[in-house]
């Protein structure tokens, strides 16, 4: 499976921003952004012209970013929300997030989309009692999605258990932190979606 291996902080760093895609060191004085507020490289501190092109470039590569997806991928979802009713941005992110890696995430389960990745893939999560191990997967309304009975005892479901309640959950899921469960109440709208991304630009960079 084709992945990004590189540095995470570069990546928040080109986009000038945190993305929050390295947990907890993100939220402290070490993360590389509080260092170096600029893009990385050799022209890293230059101030490249900012056409409406580069700003709907940026705005898509920000959002594939935060969500951990390729190119080819992110396409096949801008695909899919194009063909289905209502906005085709809104119906963009509320793929995006219906994703199991990111569910896992929301509900406080990793510190990062990173970890919930791996957590998935190692068999760890379940999807209405069944083993889930595709990050990808997306999750429906009124799904379940736990953590198998032999992996609670590990110390990543631990430390969730015993930091529950300090991220926000989102309001289309619900979390039983005793039980290591999340409930899928509804499928995401825009208003529940906190991603810093201005979606109506990436619409605008694919209908050109």
């Amino acid at each position: 499976m084709a992945r990004y291996t590189g540095a995470d902080c570069k990546l928040c760093r080109r986009e000038k921003m945190k993305l929050f895609l390295k947990g907890s060191k993100c939220e402290g004085p070490k993360c590389p952004i509080e260092i170096r507020p600029y893009p990385p490289g050799e022209h890293g501190r230059g101030r490249p012209k900012e056409t409406e092109y580069l700003l709907q470039l940026r705005e898509k590569q920000k959002a594939k970013r935060i969500y951990g997806v390729l190119e080819r991928q992110f396409s096949n979802y801008y695909v899919e929300a194009n063909r289905q009713d209502g906005k085709t941005g809104d119906n963009l992110l509320g793929l995006l997030e219906r994703r199991l890696d990111n569910v896992v995430y929301r509900g406080g389960f990793a510190k990062s989309r990173d970890m919930a990745r791996q957590l998935i893939r190692h068999g760890h999560i379940r999807v209405n009692g069944r083993k889930v191990n595709i990050p990808s997967a997306l999750v429906g309304e009124a799904d379940i999605v736990d953590v198998k009975p032999k992996s609670l005892e590990m110390t990543p479901f631990q430390v969730a258990k015993a930091e529950a309640g300090e991220r926000q959950v989102p309001a289309w899921l619900g979390v039983d932190a005793d039980k290591m469960r999340i409930f899928v109440h509804s499928l995401p709208v825009r208003q529940q979606i906190d991603a810093p991304v201005q979606e109506q630009l990436i619409v605008e960079l694919y209908s050109k």
